[in-house]
């Protein structure tokens, strides 16, 4: 919920929409000067924050082990331990 009268937002458009379509930024009244130009020192942390947002959301998740790697890792030690108590 927006208070007030009047609010500087900063909306920064995400430039892949899977993971959002907009970032919106409401910036403090009680800081002066305040200006939303599109150089600004204001816009340019809200779009390293959606940038970094992003970057996070594009690291690929650590592969699962396939059931047969599984296997083989659970049947080798004993295949070795019955080869061991044969000898």
């Amino acid at each position: 919920m927006v208070k007030g009268v009047s609010r500087r937002v900063i909306v920064v458009d995400s430039p892949d929409r899977r993971y959002f379509e907009q970032a919106i930024f409401i910036l403090r009244s009680d800081i002066p000067g305040n200006d939303v130009r599109k150089n600004s020192p204001a816009v340019n942390e809200a779009c390293r924050i959606a940038a970094r947002y992003m970057k996070r959301c594009h690291t690929r998740p650590p592969r699962s082990i396939p059931a047969p790697v599984w296997f083989l890792l659970g049947a080798a030690p004993v295949c070795l331990l019955w080869l061991i108590t044969s000898l």
